[in-house]
């Protein structure tokens, strides 16, 4: 016989464990199916064998989420506040800036490093009581089972187990099994560019300054990071992946130096560098019967912006919100409700990811006026400075109640 389940989660990422632990927050029983074995912790908390990794910006809505959640205290020690942002392109006049205290806020978000947050997550996931998790576990077939789905999951130890679950919900990224499986179509956009993503010493501190910089070639972003150190992501031609690939350390800097310019004085130290491909990949719907997908199984956007992970943890965070009081988490009204409430935040972040990268990285010098202009009208008309730093915050459409800024 199967077992049963409310909720099965495929998919123990970042945004998946986000989900599983609002739901045990919320009171609501899940089973949550994680491809690899939990991560190694150090006694203190701290993941093991960080080199570097990837860095993610956090809005401030995806902060106060965190904290909410019980889980920003095991990041907060290996984060960095953003208070202010600087919006560029090489060779053309026009610049937006933006700063927590304009908009009358302590941060406007934060960056922190993946495997720290990854380890945070951990730590408040191993507090759960209401999560079930299976890891090493591989989802190998699904198929519609009553009022529900019935999963067969092979565990670590070449055993197999039979789950029905009321609610099924994909979070196993871009190329979701979850979403093939249920019969969602999904489009992909290759935007023939590779992102190299490591992190370096600066001459000057940033004191909590974020910077993305435009460019024929694509966009170049630095991170504050504790210790003087920044994150970069450097994008380039897919046609110059092989040579950038191939470059050591100093030629490396010298290529992101002169893409980034020199507001942080000389670059330095680089760490390990890792490789992203650019793509965007959306599925056609959010939902199937008895089913849904999240994060980068419902979209995948272009790094630009960070915008990524912090929709992901919205999709998580408003299905949580809807499910914990609904009686049946997998009722036809329950994600009809669900996909209209995250339309407009999904069809904005998409609408502006995809739209950033297409025109201010066209090298098109007839659009550099207008380029410069628009970043100028962004930077010198307050509406729309404010109204650009509140969706940048994760303050668009109806955010999840645990996302909003606290009351004082």
């Amino acid at each position: 016989m199967p077992e049963s389940t409310d909720i099965l989660i495929v998919g123990g990422g970042l945004v998946g464990a986000s989900l599983a632990i609002a739901l045990d927050a919320a009171g609501r029983g899940a089973t949550l199916i994680e491809a690899a074995a939990p991560p190694a912790l150090a006694p203190d908390g701290a993941p093991r064998n960080d080199d570097n990794d990837r860095n993610l910006a956090l809005a401030r809505a995806s902060v106060n989420a965190l904290r909410a959640l019980g889980v920003w205290r095991h990041a907060e020690a290996a984060a960095a506040p953003i208070t202010r942002l600087h919006v560029s392109r090489a060779g053309e006049f026009g610049s937006t800036r933006l700063s927590a205290t304009e908009t009358g806020v302590d941060a406007l978000g934060a960056t922190v490093p993946g495997r720290a947050l990854g380890a945070a997550l951990e730590r408040r996931l191993q507090a759960c009581t209401r999560v079930q998790r299976l890891a090493p576990a591989k989802l190998e077939t699904l198929r519609p089972a009553g009022s529900g789905w019935r999963a067969t999951v092979r565990a670590g130890d070449g055993t197999t187990r039979e789950f029905e679950a009321r609610l099924l919900v994909g979070a196993d990224g871009s190329d979701s099994f979850v979403r093939h499986a249920v019969g969602i179509g999904a489009g992909e956009h290759d935007y023939g560019q590779s992102l190299f993503v490591c992190t370096v010493a600066c001459e000057r501190d940033a004191e909590g300054c974020a910077y993305e910089r435009f460019s024929d070639q694509g966009p170049v972003a630095l991170l504050p990071l504790p210790k003087r150190r920044m994150g970069l992501v450097l994008t380039v031609p897919a046609a110059r992946h092989e040579e950038v690939a191939a470059l050591d350390d100093n030629g490396f800097l010298a290529l992101a130096q002169a893409r980034f310019g020199w507001k942080s004085g000389r670059l330095a130290l680089p760490g390990r560098r890792h490789v992203h491909r650019a793509r965007r990949v959306l599925a056609q719907s959010l939902t199937a019967p008895r089913a849904v997908v999240i994060g980068n199984a419902a979209q995948t956007v272009h790094p630009i912006g960070a915008q990524g992970f912090n929709l992901g943890l919205r999709d998580a965070l408003t299905l949580a919100e809807m499910v914990a009081a609904a009686g049946d988490p997998g009722a036809p009204a329950v994600l009809r409700a669900y996909a209209v409430r995250r339309a407009p935040d999904r069809a904005g972040v998409l609408a502006f990811s995809h739209g950033l990268v297409s025109l201010a990285c066209l090298p098109q010098p007839l659009l550099a006026p207008l380029r410069s202009l628009a970043l100028a009208a962004f930077d010198r008309v307050p509406p729309l400075k404010h109204a650009l730093a509140r969706r940048g915050m994760g303050f668009r459409s109806a955010p999840p109640a645990m996302a909003l800024d606290p009351v004082p």
